[in-house]
C-alpha cells in the first residue's frame, strides 16, 4: 500500500504546483491514500472551503492544518456542518488533536480506501515555541486508544525538530506514519525506525521557494532589518511540491520504505 503526503501548501503558487504533480504522481506509484497539509493554503494563512473543496478535487482524501486553522473564520461553519460519524468532506478536514476540547472539529479520521483498507489519519500540534497548551504525546496515546485501524498517518505540526523527533519515537510500532509539518524546510533525515514506523521531521512546504519560508522575502527582510511590523503576502517564484511516499503492509500498518518527493515547474 502506498500513502502520499503533501507538505503544507502555500498560496496561490502551493495550490498550483500541487495540481501541477498530484495527479501523475498518484498514478506513477499506485497512490492508494492522499493526506494534504492545507495549513497555509489561502494566501499563507488558513484555508477556506472553497479551497479545501478544491484539494479534494485533485484527490486529497484527507486535509490536515496546524496553528492557521482559525485564520479563516469560514471554516469553522464547515466543520460543524458534518456529525462525527460522517465521512463527508468536512468530517475529512482535521485540526490538530490537542487544543482544548469543545472546539469544532475533529483531531482524527478513520475511513476506507477504494480498495477496501480501513485507515486513520491524526493530526497533532507541539507545543514547545507553539503556545499549545495540551500535551501532543498523551494527546496521541488518547487518540490511539479508539483506533481499529493498523494504517495510521500521524500530521505532528510542530516547530521544534527534538519535538518531532521525539514524538517520532514514542509512536514507532504503533502507527505507519509519522511525518512532520510546519516548518517548510523538507528535511534529509526520511527512515523506517525500528518498530516499523515511517519518519521524517519536516516534510516541506509546497509553495514558493524563492522566499521566506513562503512570504514575500523582502517584506520579511524589512522586518529582520528594521524591527519594524509589516503585513506579509505569500511569494510566488520558484513553486516546488515537497511531499513523502510512504509503502506499508495494509495487514499490519508497518512501513517498509519512505521516499522524499521535491517537484518544480
Amino acid at each position: 500500500m502506498n500513502i502520499l503526503f503533501v507538505g503544507d501548501i502555500f498560496g496561490s503558487a502551493g495550490r498550483r504546483i500541487v495540481r501541477e504533480h498530484i495527479g501523475h504522481v498518484r498514478q506513477a506509484h499506485g497512490v492508494d491514500l492522499v493526506v494534504v497539509n492545507v495549513e497555509n493554503a489561502a494566501g499563507g494563512f488558513g484555508v477556506t472551503p472553497p479551497l479545501a473543496e478544491e484539494i479534494f478535487d485533485l484527490g486529497a482524501d484527507v486535509l490536515t492544518t496546524g496553528n492557521h486553522v482559525w485564520d479563516k473564520r469560514e471554516l469553522i461553519d464547515y466543520l460543524k456542518s458534518v456529525p462525527a460519524d460522517s465521512h463527508a468532506r468536512p468530517r475529512r478536514v482535521l485540526r490538530p488533536a490537542n487544543l482544548q476540547p469543545g472546539l469544532p472539529g475533529y483531531g482524527a479520521y478513520e475511513g476506507t480506501t477504494e480498495s477496501g483498507v480501513a485507515y486513520a489519519v491524526i493530526q497533532l500540534q507541539g507545543c514547545v515555541f507553539m503556545n499549545t497548551t495540551n500535551d501532543p504525546f498523551h494527546a496521541a496515546d488518547a487518540q490511539l486508544a479508539g483506533i481499529q485501524a493498523k494504517v495510521i498517518v500521524v500530521d505532528f505540526h510542530a516547530e521544534a525538530t527534538s519535538e518531532k523527533v521525539a514524538m517520532g519515537w514514542h509512536l514507532d510500532g504503533r502507527v505507519t506514519a509519522v511525518l512532520g509539518t510546519h516548518t517548510h524546510v523538507p528535511t534529509a533525515d526520511e527512515r523506517v525506525l525500528p518498530g516499523g514506523t515511517a519518519y521524517q521531521t519536516d516534510v516541506g512546504m509546497s509553495g514558493p521557494y524563492d522566499s521566506i519560508i513562503g512570504v514575500d522575502k523582502d517584506l520579511v527582510l524589512h522586518k529582520f532589518l528594521t524591527g519594524m511590523p509589516g503585513k506579509f503576502e505569500a511569494a510566488k517564484g520558484n513553486p516546488k511540491m515537497c511531499a513523502a511516499l510512504v509503502t506499508c503492509d495494509p495487514a499490519t500498518g508497518r512501513a517498509s520504505a519512505i521516499q522524499r518527493i521535491m517537484l518544480g515547474e
